[in-house]
């Protein structure tokens, strides 16, 4: 009976034709902010995963550093306590990452090298990153490169194409002398292949081979700078098992998951949706508190109605729940409108490519969406939030109706 009344009031005209219009354009609010909320949030959502997807590319899954010093020794004790410690990873690589110059001609760039194994090539989505030349490290006797896009234009030069090597200096940890030609050691390296995954790695990375990089550095055979693991297809290491991890080797080593690598930035992303979530749970409180004013001005419209209500023996809580209901109506209505509005515009830029991004350099020319049911019952929520608030505050106002007609009898 109270759903029939809301309905009833919901159509019936008022004598000013205000609180109409407000209820209506609260409503229209709700559904515009909706559409928005799911259009904005599967929008972000295809970029974080974008990302992370170029993130995984370059990051191993877990990667393990020494606490203190550069190196760490990768020997079969610290193998074997990580292997069985990770029965899902399907390799454990070590690699060995310094700072160095790579100079050709007059043109030159300082870069991360980094030194790998070849069982790299097989965990690694840097060398199905390769867009010019191949992926190649060569052996410690004859190191080849692989550049990242960025460095290869520092350098102005085609990877795979070079006629004289580039030279490669990196720092002689037992240089004593102040002379700076003595504290580098030198050799040269073809450029064999490019890779290109985003710009921040681009431009500052190169890679070359483990064995060519511990000569250089005067390192033993067991010495590196980081151990990477990495999971099988399917198969992701998570955080729980790098802090399991950390346990089992200690104090001695730092154990990171591939979110704590890239701390700043899972945070950073974060905070966005966070502040996503509030400026839209901002804008539908504005649109509840426009419900909360036309249903307020509509009970003191219907003041007879309730009285004869009342006469015929609704008591308060029915009343009440029929403003209630209202409310709810408005607020729903509004929130289904938006939600599939907002479904409708996200399918149809995954299928359609609807809208463009501007400009060329980027690596989609489209927004990407990608929805998640984690932000729709989100959404769901907040309206069930702004439609309670909606209709309890006209609601609790319809009860004392009551007590001011009979004060006035």
């Amino acid at each position: 009976m109270t759903n029939l009344f809301a309905w009833r009031y919901l159509r019936s005209k008022k004598s000013t034709n205000a609180i109409n219009l407000i209820a209506w354009i609260s409503m229209v609010a709700i559904t515009i902010v909706t559409a928005a909320l799911v259009v904005v949030l599967s929008v972000f959502n295809g970029f974080e995963g974008m990302v992370n997807e170029l993130y995984s590319d370059f990051y191993s899954e877990i990667s393990i550093t020494p606490a203190q010093g550069k190196y760490l020794m990768a020997d079969d004790s610290l193998m074997q306590r990580v292997t069985a410690t990770l029965p899902a990873a399907t390799a454990v690589v070590p690699v060995v990452q310094e700072r160095a110059v790579l100079v050709d001609d007059e043109d030159k760039s300082i870069v991360w090298l980094k030194g790998v194994t070849p069982d790299y090539e097989s965990v690694s989505g840097v060398p199905h990153n390769i867009y010019r030349g191949q992926y190649a490290i060569g052996n410690k006797e004859e190191p080849a490169l692989v550049l990242g896009a960025g460095v290869e234009n520092a350098l102005q030069i085609r990877s795979g194409m070079a006629v004289f090597p580039v030279t490669v200096y990196l720092p002689n940890k037992n240089a004593n002398s102040s002379d700076p030609m003595e504290a580098l050691f030198s050799a040269n390296a073809f450029p064999v292949g490019t890779f290109s995954i985003q710009q921040e790695f681009d431009d500052q990375y190169a890679y070359t081979n483990a064995g060519f990089m511990q000569y250089m550095l005067g390192l033993d055979s067991l010495q590196y700078t980081a151990l990477e693991c990495y999971g099988g297809s399917g198969t992701m290491l998570t955080d729980r098992q790098a802090e399991k991890l950390q346990l089992v080797l200690g104090n001695s080593f730092l154990v990171k998951s591939r979110v704590r690598q890239n701390q700043n930035l899972y945070a950073a992303m974060a905070t966005e949706r966070l502040i996503i979530y509030l400026v839209a749970l901002l804008i539908l409180l504005i649109a509840a508190f426009n419900i909360i004013s036309s249903l307020t001005m509509m009970v003191l419209e219907k003041r007879s109605d309730i009285a004869l209500l009342q006469a015929v023996g609704a008591n308060a809580t029915t009343i009440g729940s029929i403003y209630m209901r209202l409310g709810i109506i408005l607020a729903g209505l509004g929130g289904v409108a938006g939600l599939i509005i907002g479904l409708v515009i996200c399918l149809g830029q995954q299928q359609f490519h609807w809208v463009k991004i501007a400009g060329q350099s980027f690596l989609l020319d489209y927004y990407p969406v990608v929805m998640k049911w984690q932000d729709f019952i989100f959404i769901i929520g907040i309206i069930g939030l702004v439609a309670f608030i909606a209709g309890f505050v006209p609601a609790q106002r319809a009860t004392r109706i009551h007590f001011a007609l009979r004060g006035a009898d």
